[in-house]
This record gives C-alpha cells, sequence and structure tokens, in this order.
C-alpha cells in the first residue's frame, strides 16, 4: 500500500488523552491519514523528527479585540492577528473567541460583526462563544436554533457587571432554551450585589489601590454566586460550565454537584495555579497589571488547592482567559489612574480594565508547572489542554487528539533530556500586550514546533516561521453539540419543560 503523503511525523511518541503510543503519523491535505510504524516517505514529503508528538492546544476561552470595560474607554491590545499569531507561538492551533450580544440588539448580528473582524485575519483555527445579555423569547427561540445549525453550539453568561449581567429569571428562561437546542452553557459566578456594596464602601473609605480589587472580591462573592446557579441548573436539568474557576471554596461546591453525578464542569486558568494576590501589590501602581476577575487569592495555599482540583479532575479544561490590555496606554490599565475621583495616588481599582494576557503561556505554564513537575501526567496535560475542551465544545475528533481523520495540529516537545530553559519575558511573546504577568519565570520548556493542518506554523529555532504565516490562515470551525455528559432527566418536582416527551419524563 502506498500513500502520497505531504508530512510524516517519524520517531514520536504519540501522545493523547488516553494512550502513548510509539508510532509515525502520516499526513495528508491537511489531515492525519494513519498512524503507523516505519512509514514510507514519498518523494517531496516533508519529514519531522519528532520525539514527542502531542495534539494542537484548544483554547476555549479568549477574548480578541473585545474589553470588559469597554464602555469605561477600555480597549484590547490584541487584534485578530495578533491573538491568534500569539496563540500559535505557544502550542495553540484552536481558540474559541466571544461574539458579545449588546442589550436589545440581535446574537446574529453579533456573530455577523465577529465574523467580519476575524474573517481574514486570524492565523490558527476558531470558532465563537456568544455572551447573551438579552435572553428575549425572539433570540432564544428564533436566534439561539438558527446559531446552532450555523455552528455556533455554546453561549456565555455572567451573574456580574451591570452591561452584561442576568437576573435568575433570564437565567433560567437561557437554560431552558440551551437544553431544548443542546447548547452549552458557560457561567461567570460571582455575586454583582456583593461587589458594588463592598466597592462603594472601599470609595468611601479612600481604599482604592489596585489590591483592593481582591477585597472587594472575597471568595464568598464567587462561591455563592456559584452555589446559586448550580441550583438554576440542577432545577433546569441543564448542563453548565463555570469558567475560570478560582477560589477553593467555588471549587467544592462544583465537585459536590459532580459527585452527586450532575453534567457539571470547571474551567480554571494558569494564573490562578500560578499567582497570588500579593501580584496585586506590586511597586507604585504596578499591581493593575494583576488585576483580573475572578481576582488572583491572597492565601497562597490556594494554589495547591487549584492544583488538586487540576489532578482529581474538578477540572474539565484549563483556558487562558486571554483578554489583554495594554499598561502603558491611557485606553489600557491606566484608566484607574486617569479615571480616580478620589486621587489616590496609586489609582481606583474600579476602573482598572480587568483581565491577563495568557493565549501563548497556556501550554507552556502547564507543561513546565504541570508535566515537568510530576504534578500531572502527559495524558492529563492533553486531556486539560486540548481533548476536553473538544469534546464540550463540539469540535472532537476534528480537533483535540490525533487518530486518522483528526486535522494535523500537533505540539512537538523535547525529550526529557533535551528539554531547553526559557525565562518567561514579554519580549519574546508575540501577543501586542506590552506585559506578562509571568515576566521573570523560569519554565523547564517551551514548545520546540506548533503545526497548523499538516503546516509549520512555529519553529522555536527560527521565529521567521511564524511572522510568515499569512493573514486568513485560520479557518472558522462549523462546531457540533458537546458529547461530555448531558441533561439527566432528573427532575425537582412535578414540573417538566413543555419540549420534554413523556418517555423522556419517565426515564430515571
Amino acid at each position: 500500500m502506498s500513500f502520497n503523503f505531504d508530512l510524516v511525523i517519524k520517531n514520536g511518541i504519540v501522545v493523547t488523552a488516553s494512550d502513548e503510543t510509539a508510532c509515525d503519523i502520516g499526513v495528508i491535505n491537511g489531515k492525519i491519514a494513519i498512524l503507523g510504524v516505519g512509514l514510507p516517505v514519498p518523494e517531496g514529503c516533508k519529514v519531522i523528527d519528532a520525539v514527542g508528538g502531542f495534539p494542537g492546544g484548544v483554547d476555549s476561552h479568549v477574548h480578541v479585540a473585545q474589553s470588559a470595560s469597554k464602555a469605561a474607554g477600555a480597549r484590547s491590545s490584541d487584534d485578530w492577528t495578533t491573538a491568534t499569531r500569539s496563540a500559535l507561538g505557544g502550542g495553540t492551533t484552536t481558540i474559541i473567541a466571544f461574539a458579545v450580544q449588546n442589550r436589545g440588539e440581535s446574537m446574529l448580528q453579533a456573530v455577523a460583526d465577529y465574523h467580519e473582524l476575524a474573517t481574514g485575519n486570524a492565523l490558527c483555527d476558531y470558532s465563537f462563544h456568544v455572551i447573551v445579555t438579552d435572553p428575549s423569547e425572539a433570540a432564544m427561540h428564533n436566534e439561539l436554533p438558527t446559531l446552532v445549525q450555523d455552528g455556533i453550539t455554546s453561549v456565555k453568561i455572567y451573574s456580574t457587571y451591570p452591561a452584561l449581567k442576568l437576573s435568575d429569571l433570564q437565567i433560567l428562561e437561557l437554560m431552558f432554551a440551551a437544553r431544548q437546542y443542546g447548547v452549552t452553557v458557560m457561567i461567570h459566578a460571582e455575586n454583582s450585589d456583593m461587589i458594588e456594596f463592598m466597592t462603594r464602601s472601599l470609595e468611601k473609605q479612600g481604599k482604592t489601590e489596585p489590591w483592593h480589587h481582591g477585597t472587594s472580591r472575597p471568595p464568598i462573592v464567587e462561591s455563592e454566586a456559584t452555589h446559586r446557579a448550580l441550583a438554576l441548573s440542577e432545577f433546569m436539568d441543564c448542563p453548565a460550565l463555570f469558567v475560570h474557576v478560582s477560589a477553593p471554596e467555588a471549587m467544592k461546591t462544583i465537585r459536590d454537584s459532580q459527585t452527586r453525578g450532575m453534567s457539571i464542569y470547571g474551567e480554571t486558568c494558569p494564573h490562578y495555579l500560578l499567582l497570588d494576590g500579593s501580584a496585586m501589590r506590586g511597586k507604585g501602581f504596578e499591581g493593575a497589571k494583576a488585576c483580573c476577575a475572578p481576582p488572583l487569592r491572597n492565601n497562597p495555599e490556594d494554589k495547591e488547592r487549584i492544583w488538586e482540583g487540576v489532578a482529581n479532575g474538578t477540572f474539565t479544561v484549563i483556558s487562558s482567559d486571554h483578554a489583554p490590555t495594554n499598561w502603558d496606554d491611557p485606553q489600557g490599565k491606566q484608566l484607574g489612574l486617569t479615571k480616580n475621583p478620589g486621587k489616590n495616588p496609586l489609582g481606583n481599582f474600579r476602573n482598572i480594565p480587568n483581565g491577563l494576557p495568557g493565549v501563548e503561556t497556556r501550554p507552556p505554564l502547564l507543561w513546565s508547572e504541570g508535566v515537568c513537575k510530576g504534578r500531572i501526567s502527559r495524558t492529563k496535560f492533553v486531556e486539560l489542554i486540548s481533548t476536553n475542551a473538544a469534546k464540550l465544545y463540539g469540535m472532537y475528533p476534528q480537533k483535540g487528539t490525533i487518530q486518522p481523520g483528526s486535522d494535523a495540529d500537533f505540539i512537538i516537545w523535547r525529550p526529557e533530556s533535551q528539554r531547553k530553559p526559557v525565562t518567561l519575558t514579554v519580549s519574546n511573546l508575540h501577543s501586542a500586550c506590552d506585559y506578562t504577568p509571568y515576566e521573570g519565570l523560569q519554565l523547564e520548556d517551551w514548545p520546540r514546533m506548533t503545526i497548523l493542518r499538516g503546516k509549520v506554523v512555529y519553529d522555536d529555532r527560527d521565529d521567521s516561521v511564524l511572522l510568515a504565516v499569512p493573514n486568513g490562515e485560520g479557518e472558522f470551525l462549523k462546531r457540533g453539540k458537546s458529547t461530555l455528559p448531558g441533561p439527566r432527566n432528573r427532575w425537582l418536582s412535578e414540573w417538566r419543560p413543555d419540549y420534554v416527551t413523556e418517555a423522556e419524563a419517565e426515564e430515571k
């Protein structure tokens, strides 16, 4: 049997979420054609001696050309070109960004607007979640089914931020529709009223320095909102993913629901594994660089509790929550100094745009701090940075694994004996953001190579490879529905949604 391979990856240990296998990978037209030992190399075929081949990273929580503080005048430091170039530079070949529905406007129009921004500009493959701010009858039962048909099968909701938050009734209405149409619900869980009360009180007391961002959002703010949203999810029998979990108390609530058999999923981020609240106490106003929501937690032991959740399966995915604004920019973190009614020389945390850059550093951080330091296995690494996100968001097995028929997306890592320690610094990254919260951190290694649909798009020996990737190389992914466990058909009373059939209602 002969194969007209475009690419053969030789001598590799192929690592997936379930197995490690010594074999070669044959690629034809951007797809994995075969896994085998001693694959022939036809004339003109590119050969890569891989040693270690892993599925390309899937980052399912990335904010591109979008800022949560837009109303205050903030702007994202990344556009679709710089953000996706940065993703490839760290081993991520697929991102899912957010299309924001403004109140009173159409979800379909929001998606069309974001398509216009991304089309012809993305370097890696991509899709969208829709941030829903107005779950009207028309939005939920006319537009949502259309989005599903168009390959957008996930939405995100907020319980905080005035321009974004939904009431409990609105959340129930959205979950009612999401369950009906097979849409994955992502939840940003923080108690908005607690935050507003604390922020007003701190402002009256003159306590507005960057670290008081954390003071205004103690762990109970997250754990209360998580518990409440879980109750709504159980009431509606609607699966949900809790994004960027930072508080061990919230993590425990999620774990308890999973133990009871609920289809509940957790996401955390590298900054909650590696940083703590002391980062917000940097020199002068430097702490603004570490302001994100939920905040970095003050108790250093909380990081170890989050690592425990990574190891024991509480967390389904690790995403970056890439949400960059520049430090040295009047429309970036400096807004905390210029919009400062109390004239505190260290600024006002209320007006510091929330968010950290991180799409490029996510895989290397988890590899170095997780795999290389023995916290997680290589298969667990794949599960967390690629496979589970592909399954949860309807891209598997096109993305998230190495098997015949899958896209030929790979991260190539060095073997342990050849690892190349690096010092993280913003000057070596590819985002347009002017800082990294991990400046100076020593990493055990960095990806040797990133391959997108059979093409080498990053080579750590030659940065010109990445810089030469053309705008528009990335393709929009039309996604299906989640393949992880869904509704259980378990109800808390005699009530059932009117779309549940009698047979389904009788299932136990």
